[in-house]
């Protein structure tokens, strides 16, 4: 079973205050468990999930002529 974090700690694993996963709950961007009436938890996975959609990779840059061309 994959370990469930609190908002808190999802933000601070994000580095941000806690209305941004709260946020993303509410907007459904993120899997998350109920836990009885108003709890609710961020599966680890669901978090990492999230961070690997918005990783972006470096590309090779190439310039000509003080533009960069792909």
């Amino acid at each position: 079973m994959d370990r469930l974090l609190t908002v808190d700690e999802a933000a601070e694993i994000l580095g941000t205050t806690s209305r941004f996963p709260r946020r993303l709950i509410a907007e459904r961007r993120i899997r998350f468990v109920k836990v009885g009436g108003h709890h609710v938890r961020i599966p680890l996975s669901a978090l990492a999930a999230f961070i690997a959609a918005g990783t972006v990779e470096p590309t090779e840059v190439r310039w000509h002529a003080g533009r960069a061309v792909s």
